[in-house]
């Protein structure tokens, strides 16, 4: 079963989950900033651990893995992330 999803995963588009730590106060700014990124499909406020959860969507798990690191984790006011890759809808 678990290879099955596995590649079921690897021949569709991946797809993500990001879960987001930010600087305090910067949460509006971030999630703007987050809405503007293509690829994003969905980004929300969170109240818990972390800030701001996003749904990602790439073309390849290497433009996923790209996704997050060039263009979340290195936005000024992102502190740390949580990718949960998800493996079915």
């Amino acid at each position: 079963m678990l290879n099955c999803s596995f590649n079921k995963l690897m021949m569709s588009m991946p797809k993500a989950f990001v879960l987001i730590n930010v600087e305090s106060g910067a949460e509006d700014k971030v999630l703007n900033v987050l809405k503007t990124i293509e690829g994003i499909e969905e980004a929300y406020f969170s109240y818990g651990v972390y800030d701001v959860i996003t749904k990602i969507k790439a073309e390849s798990m290497e433009k996923l893995k790209d996704m997050v690191t060039t263009k979340i984790r290195s936005l000024d006011q992102v502190r740390s992330t949580l990718t949960l890759i998800m493996v079915e809808e």
